[in-house]
């Protein structure tokens, strides 16, 4: 595991006032896009191209594509060619328009989680770390702040720029996605087993109680499961805690051989998902297909999930409450992610 100072330790896995209310955005995309390498992969071991192309092609008519993603070329790192590949996931909370989310310049878009998907070049395991949102990094151009303040003052090459430069390592793809299809997807699936870390109450009404170790969600469960915060004393460290737990359980429901076995509901699932992702211009049928050919996950013991090292909490200059970076881990992290050994970091933690 990856520790830092001053707070909870993140593990690696292989398996207040009346807040308003919160997207669990990012995790979804997370489903999303590994939902769609794992049945299509699946399907082409299984059931041939044809079942690949098909759900492959009903992602791609349903997904919308973000124009101009990333930020210039000059500004980005140069590329070791490993052979691994990175998507960044973004999720806005409700205070802006979706609509606006890919555009440059100022507006009122934060994101409220950052991950960031790195595929091992033999595409046998996926490593997928949370970036707490209230990271106090340098923003390209405009000092330094809260990584989730990138999507309002530069969009979503912002975003990509801060991520790139704070990691030292380039973005491939990027994926925005709308928290509204959680719900629908859990019930498609019949609802999903989510080993929770710790029991609690939510804080927003309902008042749905899980208790430590398996709970069985259905959609709404699921959603109120990966927004809450309040609860904890340890807030969005815990709340990543438990959407990476709820990662866990629908990418396993996904590559259950059930699921699986079921084209049709499969279609129908992937379909429902991709009416509320956006993704790069370059993230195209030819490429999905491509990349879930080459996936080799051995079932959900493949996808590790982990939060960025921080050093902590603290409050800026100017008073706001900030989560540090832990820049003894840093340089470590940043080696692992340009040479595709996030496998040997975990391993030496």
């Amino acid at each position: 595991m990856i520790s830092h100072a001053g707070h909870l330790e993140p593990h690696w896995h292989g398996r207040a006032a009346q807040p308003r209310r919160r997207r669990p955005a990012l995790f979804i995309a997370l489903i999303a896009f590994l939902s769609i390498l794992a049945v299509a992969g699946g399907a082409i071991v299984g059931g041939g191209l044809l079942y690949a192309g098909s759900v492959a092609s009903t992602f791609s008519s349903t997904v919308k594509h973000i124009p101009n993603a990333f930020p210039p070329a000059a500004t980005r790192p140069v590329a070791v060619s490993t052979g691994a590949m990175n998507i960044l996931l973004i999720g806005s909370d409700s205070r802006g328009d979706p609509t606006t989310i890919s555009a440059t310049g100022t507006s009122n878009q934060r994101s409220d989680t950052l991950m960031l998907v790195h595929i091992d070049a033999d595409r046998r395991n996926v490593y997928v770390m949370s970036i707490m949102r209230d990271l106090w990094v340098p923003i390209p151009g405009n000092g330094t702040a809260k990584i989730n303040a990138a999507l309002a003052w530069g969009g979503t090459p912002l975003v990509v720029q801060t991520v790139e430069q704070l990691l030292g390592t380039p973005i491939d793809h990027v994926a925005i996605i709308d928290f509204q299809g959680l719900a629908g997807m859990t019930d498609a699936l019949g609802g999903v087993d989510v080993d929770s870390p710790v029991g609690f109450t939510t804080v927003l009404k309902p008042h749905y109680t899980f208790v430590k170790g398996i709970n069985h969600l259905d959609g709404s469960q699921a959603l109120a499961f990966a927004r809450e915060r309040y609860a904890f004393p340890t807030a969005d460290y815990q709340r990543v805690a438990d959407q990476q737990a709820l990662i866990r359980a629908i990418v396993s429901k996904v590559l259950s051989r059930s699921t699986l076995a079921d084209p049709a509901a499969m279609t129908a699932f992937v379909g429902a998902m991709g009416r509320y992702l956006s993704v790069d211009e370059k993230f195209d049928l030819p490429t999905i297909i491509g990349l879930a050919a080459s996936m080799r996950l051995d079932g959900a013991s493949s996808i590790h999930t982990f939060t960025m090292p921080t050093g902590g909490t603290g409050t800026s200059a100017d008073g706001q409450s900030i989560v540090n970076v832990d820049q003894n881990s840093l340089s470590a992290l940043r080696t692992a992610y340009a040479h595709d050994q996030l496998g040997t970091l975990a391993q030496t933690r």
